[in-house]
């Protein structure tokens, strides 16, 4: 039937006319209707909080809340409102909004307006000319290409959403991890400062005892580097400071400067991990379901192709008025019209339209492959972080033990060469190592924090849709487009 439309050069056959008063009335579209494709997915995450349920995600309006920090919350909701990025991906939501519009507007009828007005000149005899035009034209969406163009066009509309409260996600994550490590680098540099002031009393008492004759110059230089040691690591840490605040100054739209921090890492509150099923992560993730609308426009455009091998039907009429007088041009019997009604098909392009359809089919397979393999991401993404949770969870605690223990050694080192047990080497290497432990210990918490940090980007969710949602003139705008969203809430709410 296909072949037959393209090579029709004569009167069109009963068949295909018949087809088309049929398609017409019952507002027929060309092409597969989308249907979700089933993707295997796993019942439960590998590294499952085998802990008491903790609250589900739906129960926390803002996860990074639970972090109990006021200046946290406080850059999160200045970066939800100031970051040049996120304002961009807003942006764009407005364009593909428009192009909304623009595409349902093919399918209505066109109305234009004309007039001119003239002088010639024909063997001596001068005269006027005037004329008014009114002008209409309409495509008749007879195997709905423009219908399945409306719905690429606002399924493409709803990944861009989607696009939106991801950058928005992935915003509010950076935000937290900067200000996490913000805390982690202020304690490391609180350690050294405390390292550096013990060490500098040490300095100060073997340089009694050095003029008292009581210790070597040998003693004395070993205990004059270790201060050195301390005195060196503060500038590196006071520059890294600098630098993640000036980090988190741009993530939240300010010139560089300084961050106000509420907690220390110390006492930062450990949120709860969050319980949940693989079908809520589903249901919430904005990248998976930006990739299933790109496959629902995907898989109308290959409706869209499909159309190219049929004929179209156009209908145009004109009318208005002409006169070689200006005073009669709107009165009197001087009036023109037209009515016309156009079908154009195709005979012979060369391979074109089935290249058209060929490529519409690829690139419903490119979506369908990216949905599958972001769901898939998007489980790998959740053990892994539950799995760095775990371990960085018993890091924690084996270094909080050495500390405790290198502390009691510190303390016994230092008996031990007052009684002349020991040679002061012994304290230092001591000293050494629980330096070495508290920085260890400190940077394993950070990393503990930014685990959950990356849990709850992988999870994705509700939580960033209610702080950051359309604003009210734009929610009223899409109302007023009648743009349809159901789609995209079955999608938050049906499991695979």
């Amino acid at each position: 039937m296909i072949r037959s439309a393209r090579i029709c050069t004569g009167p069109l056959p009963g068949a295909l006319a018949l087809a088309m008063v049929v398609c017409a009335a019952a507002g027929c579209a060309l092409g597969p209707d989308y249907t979700r494709p089933t993707v295997e997915v796993p019942q439960a995450y590998r590294f499952a909080n085998d802990a008491a349920p903790a609250p589900t995600l739906p129960d926390v309006p803002a996860w990074w809340r639970g972090f109990a920090d006021a200046e946290l919350d406080a850059l999160v909701n200045e970066g939800l409102s100031a970051n040049h990025y996120l304002r961009i991906a807003t942006a764009r939501v407005d364009e593909f909004a428009a192009r909304v519009v623009a595409t349902r507007a093919q399918g209505l009828p066109q109305v234009g307006y004309g007039a001119s007005a003239g002088r010639q000149r024909d063997r001596g005899a001068v005269g006027d000319s005037y004329s008014t035009l009114l002008s209409a034209s309409w495509e008749l969406d007879l195997w709905g290409r423009i219908r399945r163009e409306d719905e690429a066009a606002r399924a493409t509309l709803l990944a861009t959403e989607e696009a939106r409260l991801g950058v928005a996600l992935t915003l509010v994550s950076a935000i937290v991890s900067g200000y996490v490590t913000l805390l982690d680098l202020d304690r490391q540099l609180e350690i050294a400062e405390a390292t550096l002031e013990g060490r500098k009393r040490n300095v100060d008492l073997f340089q009694m005892r050095l003029d008292g004759g009581a210790v070597s110059e040998f003693e004395m230089m070993q205990v004059t580097a270790e201060y050195e040691t301390a005195v060196g690591s503060i500038p590196e840490l006071q520059q890294a400071i600098a630098q993640q605040e000036h980090a988190l100054s741009s993530l939240v739209g300010r010139n560089p400067g300084p961050i106000t921090r509420g907690r220390t890492l110390q006492n930062l509150v450990v949120p709860p991990v969050p319980a949940g099923l693989p079908s809520e992560l589903l249901a919430r993730r904005p990248d998976i379901l930006q990739a299933e609308q790109q496959l629902v426009a995907a898989n109308a455009l290959v409706g869209a192709a499909r159309t190219l091998y049929f004929p179209t039907l156009a209908l145009t009429g004109a009318g208005g008025g002409a006169s070689g007088e200006l005073d009669d041009l709107f009165s009197g019997p001087a009036r023109t019209w037209s009515f016309a009604g156009q079908l154009f098909g195709p005979i012979f392009a060369g391979g074109a339209i089935d290249a058209a359809n060929r490529q519409a089919e690829a690139r419903r397979e490119q979506a369908l492959a990216t949905y599958e393999r972001t769901i898939q991401d998007a489980f790998r993404d959740v053990d892994d972080a539950l799995a760095a949770i775990q371990a960085k969870r018993a890091l924690v605690a084996s270094l909080e033990r050495r500390v405790a223990a290198l502390q009691r050694a510190v303390e016994l080192a230092r008996a031990r060469y007052d009684n002349g047990y020991a040679d002061y080497l012994e304290v230092l290497d001591t000293e050494r190592g629980l330096f070495s432990a508290e920085l260890s210990l400190s940077a394993a918490r950070g990393d503990g924090y930014r685990s959950l940090v990356e849990l709850y980007r992988a999870l994705g969710g509700d939580w960033i849709e209610q702080v950051a949602p359309l604003p009210p003139s734009r929610q009223a705008s899409e109302q007023n487009r009648n743009i349809d969203t159901a789609g995209i809430s079955q999608a938050r709410v049906t499991p695979l």
